[in-house]
């Protein structure tokens, strides 16, 4: 039997190739940024792309159909936030929100340098929203039907919401 058969060679040689490649590709995975709000947050500025954009709505939309009303609102505009404090946001939702459903976003585009419109869904219904780059950030600005229910408070705007039918937590 003849090891230094030329197949072998060319065998062990692609073997070492590939051991080298795989190691090189694990090694440097970690440098390449992830994509997320949370991570661009922790890196820096978000970027003010669509891209960018998109991922940060995304993230509100997971926080808000998973329950994490909290964070949801932490990622509201300055106007936003203004409107409501984070205790009656909470509030507010843990009565009336539909938790536990996807919101998908299904569009986006930008709408000059420092606003988005992005579309998403849930269940069946349809809705675009605004994103805000506002202090390097990608913001969600509430629609002008929720400032106006927010500067009611979670008291009465839940009572609001089950008068008109909308709160998901009871009529």
């Amino acid at each position: 039997m003849n090891h230094d058969h030329p197949i072998r060679r060319l065998g062990a040689l692609a073997l070492t190739a590939a051991a080298a490649l795989t190691l090189v590709t694990a090694c440097s995975g970690g440098d390449k940024p992830s994509g997320t709000a949370a991570q661009a947050a922790a890196n820096g500025p978000e970027p003010k792309t669509i891209d960018g954009a998109k991922a940060a709505a995304q993230t509100v939309f997971d926080r808000f159909a998973g329950g994490d009303f909290a964070g949801a609102w932490d990622m509201y505009t300055a106007a936003g936030k203004a409107a409501i404090s984070k205790d009656d946001y909470v509030k507010l939702n843990q009565a009336c929100s539909r938790k536990g459903l996807a919101i998908q976003l299904t569009s986006a585009r930008m709408d000059g340098a420092d606003h988005a419109i992005v579309i998403a869904k849930q269940l069946v219904a349809t809705q675009s929203y605004t994103m805000v780059y506002e202090n390097n950030a990608w913001k969600l600005e509430p629609a002008q039907e929720g400032l106006a229910l927010y500067k009611l408070g979670a008291a009465k705007a839940i009572a609001a919401q089950k008068k008109a039918g909308t709160c998901a937590g009871g009529q």
